[in-house]
């Protein structure tokens, strides 16, 4: 338990990272027993998000270990201009995108681990109206 005073602890933390969407988790063999990440574009996400995570913290530590959290992602990904399906049902996958996310707050301690995520829900929709990207909110679990 820390011992900030309760309100400098974090009850909820939403914000907005700007973007294209990296998943995380397809690998691909490159010789001699080497594997990559298969997106290129996942190093700029992760560290896209990765800041965007310090940033809403605003120097304020992150949920304390151990808390169980609700996390909730909302990835808005670029409209192919011949696509007319109302919903992303292609890649990249919804877990993937999620790992990739997930990965990133870690590295930014917004949370100690990802594992503490015991709630939330993930959705893949256009960015017909706004930029792509990931609408993100945290917050502690109730029971």
């Amino acid at each position: 338990m820390s011992d900030l005073p309760c309100c400098d602890r974090i009850e909820e933390l939403s914000f907005f990272v700007a973007g294209t969407p990296a998943p995380q988790g397809s690998k691909r063999h490159v010789g001699g027993g080497r594997m990559v990440e298969q997106s290129k574009r996942l190093p700029a996400w992760r560290k896209a998000v990765t800041e965007a995570g310090v940033e809403a913290l605003a120097g304020r530590p992150g949920f304390d270990n151990h808390v169980a959290l609700v996390c909730s992602l909302t990835f808005y990904l670029h409209r192919g201009v011949t696509v007319t399906r109302p919903l992303p049902t292609v890649t990249p996958d919804k877990d993937k995108l999620e790992r990739a996310v997930n990965d990133a707050l870690t590295k930014a301690k917004v949370w100690g681990d990802d594992a503490q995520i015991t709630d939330g829900s993930t959705k893949k929709r256009y960015a017909d109206e706004c930029v792509t990207g990931v609408q993100i909110t945290i917050r502690k679990a109730t029971q």
